[in-house]
């Protein structure tokens, strides 16, 4: 019997989550309290003490952020079957709590206004909360309360707990019970462990009646063990690293394949496109990223010529970065003149050999705004070979990676 915390919650029909915002700690006497101190003092939210201890995110609410938290009241503990929350407090549990408590969490300062003007959120857990304005609901859950100001962030007050999903796009895919050929290729291309990873990625997924567009022998052939590579370069062309959403696979226009080799977007007809292909469903969530559904098989050009020396100039950096918009911005909680949002990174570049990865946003370039000029300032400065920190803001938090960006000598 499946006795496992999300197996508890599941069978009541609960979502159960936390946020990260309140710590066993001394009283102290602020003008601005943060998010944490805020949540103490507010005394309703006792059951999130011992579980934001458990999962050792007190440092990442009391940051910089900002942040925005959709707060679970004590209340709404209070609904849990017994033995759930003790579950996921046992040490074992501490990944599954902490993909609970950043689901909570929203990068950016957003008040009630800003979340009920959208559709969906995206958490610092990487899957996305739906919004009903409505019905004044966050996923499932009622906001009971609003714009609670603290000095990194605000809180919006929830009555249920949400439960991010737990499913990886291997099992995902499997449950759909679509997507039997793919899996099938999958294993034959020993790609499935990869995709069951930590990713995240983003897979578009023939389902069975595009893979019955393909000639019989000519799939049939594809399965044979000699043909292993092409299998796999091809399945490859169909996942793209990073969680990327329907709306923004639109906005980038293009996303860079394992497959070291593009996929173009495009709206046709009122509906999304992959290549040629037709997008049937977006948006799929899963544990480690996200599925599209499309209506063909996507085949690869022909791999590049191996080449000698790295390209000159900017596609050194083997990423394509852009200014994000005003909204864009205002809900990452940047300045949207001095940072570059980026749109996707090519695998096995200098980029990506730094740490930088697909939606990071760039927010400094040797210690300097991350504009055009300080791009240019840094490649000037450096020799091919050395290094230039970038800081960049992932999932909420601020990452500094060491990134080649030189010109070739």
């Amino acid at each position: 019997m499946n006795h496992s915390p999300f197996h508890l919650l599941r069978n009541t029909g609960l979502a159960l989550g936390v946020v990260a915002l309140a710590a066993a700690m001394p009283a102290q006497s602020r003008k601005s309290p943060d998010l944490v101190d805020t949540a103490v003092a507010a005394g309703s939210f006792q059951t999130l003490v011992t579980a934001v201890k458990a999962a050792g995110l007190v440092d990442v609410l009391k940051g910089e952020g900002p942040f925005t938290v959709f707060a679970p009241s004590d209340e709404a503990f209070a609904k849990l079957p017994d033995g759930a929350i003790a579950a996921l407090l046992e040490q074992e549990n501490r990944a599954q709590l902490t993909a609970i408590l950043t689901y909570h969490v929203v990068p950016g300062r957003l008040k009630a206004a800003d979340v009920l003007g959208r559709f969906q959120l995206d958490t610092v857990n990487g899957q996305r909360l739906d919004v009903d304005a409505e019905q004044l609901t966050i996923d499932d859950a009622k906001i009971v309360k609003t714009d609670i100001e603290t000095s990194n962030g605000v809180i919006h007050v929830i009555d249920s707990v949400l439960l991010p999903t737990t499913k990886d796009l291997i099992e995902t895919a499997r449950e759909a019970g679509n997507f039997r050929t793919l899996y099938a290729a999958g294993k034959a291309a020993g790609i499935v462990d990869a995709i069951r990873g930590e990713g995240p990625f983003t897979v578009l997924a023939p389902n069975d009646e595009a893979f019955a567009k393909v000639p019989a022998e000519t799939l049939k052939g594809l399965l044979r063990p000699e043909n292993k590579a092409t299998l796999k370069r091809i399945l490859e062309y169909h996942v793209i690293p990073g969680r990327v959403y329907a709306n923004q696979a639109v906005a980038a226009v293009q996303g860079a394949t394992l497959a070291e080799a593009p996929v173009s977007f495009r709206i046709d007809g009122g509906r999304l496109r992959a290549n040629d292909a037709t997008v049937l469903a977006t948006d799929i969530e899963a544990s480690n990223g996200v599925i599209h559904v499309i209506d063909a098989v996507l085949m690869p050009p022909a791999a590049p010529a191996k080449q000698s020396a790295q390209p000159r100039g900017r596609k050194l950096f083997g990423f394509r970065n852009e200014t994000p918009d005003t909204d864009l911005a205002r809900h990452l909680g940047v300045n949207a003149h001095q940072v570059q949002f980026v749109t996707s990174v090519t695998p096995d570049s200098e980029a990506a050999k730094g740490g930088l990865k697909a939606y990071d946003v760039i927010v400094t370039v040797a210690g300097k705004p991350a504009g055009d000029e300080a791009f240019d300032a840094a490649k000037e400065a450096a020799d091919y070979g050395e290094e230039v920190e970038f800081v960049v803001l992932r999932a909420g938090q601020k990452k500094h990676l060491k990134i080649r960006v030189g010109e070739e000598r």
